[in-house]
């Protein structure tokens, strides 16, 4: 997956040129994050790549972008769990630092991931596995984007029927 599809992530998710998008949400696009060495790390765009911080956004909005990333959470979650007998947990975090749009990262979190740092926030991994070909989205993750498109499908669903 190369292309400059990456230096505008939202612009091309907008214009349906994002490969990493999973599913459009009320506020965003859930997307499968670039690296999996903790598989099924997920991502939200905001759907307003001006948008900095989550504060920028009308109340309204920044409850959508807030529903959205506990709906994308949960999706994860699900899927994960369904493929990996080792899930532990899911953490939401919105930073910041370094892409200066507003997006939240969903990290799942394993049993066998390492004892001095499965405790810890995966930003104290080495910087290598960040990097490595070996934990670069691809085909290999297919079945994984699947469950969790899958999820949200049904989360979706879920939603629709009780707000009716």
């Amino acid at each position: 997956m190369t292309g400059d599809w990456r230096t505008d992530r939202i612009g091309a998710a907008l214009r349906g040129r994002n490969p990493t998008v999973m599913r459009r949400l009320e506020s965003g696009f859930a997307v499968i994050g670039d690296v999996q060495f903790l598989p099924g790390y997920s991502v939200l765009l905001a759907d307003e790549p001006d948008v900095q911080r989550l504060s920028d956004l009308p109340r309204a909005k920044r409850l959508s972008f807030l529903s959205d990333m506990d709906q994308l959470g949960e999706a994860v979650e699900r899927g994960c769990r369904r493929l990996d007998p080792d899930f532990r947990r899911v953490n939401l975090e919105i930073l910041g630092n370094t892409d200066p749009f507003l997006h939240a990262h969903v990290w799942p979190r394993f049993e066998w991931e390492p004892a001095e740092l499965v405790g810890k926030p995966v930003w104290l991994y080495p910087r290598d596995r960040w990097s490595d070909e070996r934990f670069r989205l691809g085909p290999r993750h297919d079945v994984l984007r699947d469950a969790i498109s899958s999820e949200l499908d049904g989360l979706t669903h879920d939603l629709l029927t009780v707000s009716d």
